[in-house]
């Protein structure tokens, strides 16, 4: 069962147990805009991270507050998702097919 958290530190914490760092998709990190942000894993086998290029955590958060966004994620795995907050509290009450 994923987690869900909005929590800055909680993330970093799982991200960095399991060798993640922070990153954006490179086609929409142009200019001053951070574009669309992702955990990757450069290190797992069959990482497909070549269309990400890593930036700071500073970055990464303050993207991802100000989009609103919160992660799901699997304690025990590399498993996560980036998603609305408001989709996240749909799939807590239950809403399993919310997405965004």
């Amino acid at each position: 069962m994923a987690k869900t958290t909005t929590e800055h530190e909680e993330i970093r914490r799982w991200a960095e147990r399991n060798g993640g760092k922070p990153a954006a998709v490179k086609r929409t990190h142009q200019g001053g805009d951070v574009g669309i942000i992702r955990i990757m894993f450069p290190d797992a086998p069959q990482s497909e991270h070549g269309d990400l290029v890593e930036i700071g955590w500073d970055e990464f958060f303050q993207e991802f507050e100000d989009r609103n966004l919160a992660l799901l994620y699997d304690e025990d795995g590399l498993f996560n998702k980036i998603v609305g907050r408001d989709t996240a509290e749909r799939r807590q009450q239950g809403d399993h097919d919310a997405a965004r």
